[in-house]
């Protein structure tokens, strides 16, 4: 997938470890819409070295600010344990409907961040989640600079011509870089 590109999948959670002596797993979640599992019958998961299949979903249920899940076919700890670190996916044509103004992180990156004259600020290279305050990370010719993912200042987001036309306040752009 290149800078940009719409995914094929979408990662909505990721396995911590197992949960009990059932087979069930802990997974810390990666959505804003926990909901949006209950009505999973089956997802991929995905491992770090690239190992990736699908499997039906029998449960979920939140514990603790996660959720917990149970696979088919896992009803030990033994068969739980190798789920750990897998990230859990949907299809892309899943993801929720969001209401205007709100964006994927997917869909952000890649878009040219431009001033209101139009001078050319960098492109969105990804997005770093701290609590309470989401930084876009946009790549310039000097470097990277850390961008707020949302305010006042932005004065249109178009993800059709992957452009973010900004209004900064002075000295933003020089002060995280």
């Amino acid at each position: 997938m290149t800078l940009g590109e719409r995914p094929e999948t979408l990662a909505i959670a990721r396995i911590a470890r197992p949960r009990g002596n059932k087979g069930e797993v802990i997974a810390d979640l990666h959505t804003d819409f926990p909901d949006r599992f209950d009505g999973l019958s089956e997802v991929w998961l995905s491992w770090p070295d690239g190992r990736r299949e699908r499997r039906v979903l029998t449960g979920s249920w939140p514990h603790q600010g996660r959720r917990v899940l149970k696979f088919e076919g896992a009803d030990t700890i033994s068969d739980a344990e190798p789920l750990a670190g897998a990230w859990v996916e949907i299809e892309a044509e899943q993801a929720v409907e969001l209401p205007g103004g709100v964006y994927f992180d997917h869909d952000l990156v890649g878009c040219a961040v431009v001033d209101g004259a139009g001078r050319d600020l960098g492109v969105v290279s990804g997005i770093e989640r701290f609590p309470g305050n989401p930084q876009m990370v946009v790549r310039a010719g000097s470097g990277e600079f850390l961008l707020p993912a949302g305010g006042s200042f932005f004065l249109d987001v178009s993800i059709e011509h992957k452009r973010i036309v900004v209004d900064l306040p002075e000295g933003l752009v020089d002060l995280n870089r």
